[in-house]
């Protein structure tokens, strides 16, 4: 299959430039190892998936490396540990930069090891599935931000997919980009050797067969609020395993937690996370939407469309080399507000699905499946302005509108495409 240009190369570039050591961390098939083999193909490429290798780094790290000079690419580091401390000797060894480009399918553990044993030594990148924008061949390289500016230099390059739904049904592992793979299949196959390999040697699971129950039932939670006990409840285990079990995914790569907006001005705010699969693929597969039809109709069609939103955010920050997890959170409080929806006056809870930060502005977003979005969708933005020490930016309605439009002062709707 043709190789997809990632929006992550040019920052790379950067940190290959200026570090001694280069980490590219991410899910399993998201495409790392393709990365580093298509940018940088002058360099010895080492596999530690290759059993032989494995031993070898682990049985004696230094004489491993003696036989892997740099400049190298060593793939799926996290299976030797160890490795780590030989690593930080031998870049305090030696001067230049880019003399090792490592991956990893394990975030938290790898980061732990590599951040005990190579600080101030190695940079770190986070590499997640193929965006709508690479997917679509889109240069735009910037992060999300619903400002003016933004909307108009998007515009250059923003295109609506054909069909959306194939796309968020479709999911974003760049193996699946190729028609004549079996969507199901692949999935299937995807799940078994995480469960089966990772799992295993990320935590003493012993389980198994509750553990895919609860896989599949944060799949059916995706872009709602962690409910630890519900899910303790549906599964027949206990709130502490679960709490081990969804970080467990969190460390795989698999889901995100975004934490709720903090600050003390807001004392009503709720405070449990909200947690997103970084996959719409694999969660429509579990949750077994057989086809994007079914799944654009189906009960969970909202929270796949905000899942795919999120995603698409979280994607954009990380690819411009930003840690995402500094900049958005979202916002829910217990003070309630009355709402009008098809002719019947409410009452809910005030929530801003996406709160995104810099500089001290904070641009509230929210995401509605539809193509004709009111203002009255952002009655919860006010809330940010009684926080002392920030300013509430420009706003946003992530949505399905044809093209970008102004429903009032400093708020947008944007199509889902324009991020």
């Amino acid at each position: 299959m043709k190789y997809i240009p990632r929006a992550i190369e040019s920052h790379l570039a950067k940190l290959v430039r200026t570090n001694k050591a280069v980490l590219v961390t991410g899910a399993r098939q998201v495409g790392k190892s393709t990365l580093l083999r298509h940018r940088f193909p002058e360099r010895r490429y080492v596999s530690l998936d290759d059993p032989f290798l494995e031993e070898q780094a682990r049985a004696d790290g230094g004489m491993f490396l003696d036989l892997n000079a740099p400049p190298v690419t060593l793939d799926e580091v996290q299976r030797t540990p160890t490795l780590f401390r030989f690593l930080k000797m031998r870049c305090d060894e030696a001067d230049g930069a880019g003399l090792f480009l490592l991956t990893g399918s394990q975030p938290f553990h790898l980061m732990r090891d590599a951040s005990e044993s190579m600080s101030g030594r190695l940079a770190v990148l986070e590499l997640g599935g193929l965006s709508l924008r690479e997917r679509r061949g889109d240069p735009f390289a910037e992060r999300f931000l619903p400002t003016a500016d933004y909307v108009r230099r998007r515009a250059a390059t923003a295109r609506a997919p054909s069909n959306l739904w194939a796309t968020i049904h479709r999911g974003s592992f760049p193996a699946l980009l190729d028609p004549a793979r079996d969507w199901a299949a692949f999935h299937a196959d995807y799940l078994k050797t995480y469960v089966e390999r990772d799992v295993r040697q990320l935590s003493a699971v012993q389980d198994l067969a509750a553990f895919r129950r609860f896989v599949v039932a944060i799949a059916a939670r995706t872009g709602q609020m962690l409910n630890y006990s519900n899910i303790a409840d549906e599964i027949g285990k206990d709130v502490g395993t679960v709490r081990g079990w969804v970080s467990l995914l969190e460390a795989s790569g698999l889901v995100a937690l975004l934490e709720p907006f903090a600050s003390s001005a807001l004392r009503r705010a709720i405070k449990t996370p909200k947690l997103y699969f970084l996959d719409t693929g694999l969660a429509a597969y579990l949750g077994r939407w057989l086809t994007p039809e079914t799944l654009a109709s189906g009960a969970m069609a909202g929270h796949l469309f905000e899942t795919f939103a999120v995603g698409e955010v979280i994607k954009s920050f990380a690819n411009a080399g930003l840690d995402w997890r500094h900049h958005l959170s979202y916002y829910r409080g217990r003070d309630r507000r009355k709402t009008t929806r098809g002719g019947v006056e409410r009452e809910v809870e005030g929530e801003i699905d996406l709160v995104i930060e810099e500089n001290g502005v904070l641009h509230p977003v929210e995401i509605k499946l539809g193509a004709n979005p009111s203002a009255d969708a952002a009655a919860a933005f006010p809330v940010l302005d009684a926080i002392p020490d920030r300013s509430r930016g420009v706003g946003a309605i992530l949505c399905t509108c044809p093209q970008p439009g102004v429903l009032r002062d400093n708020l947008f709707a944007l199509p889902i495409w324009y991020v």
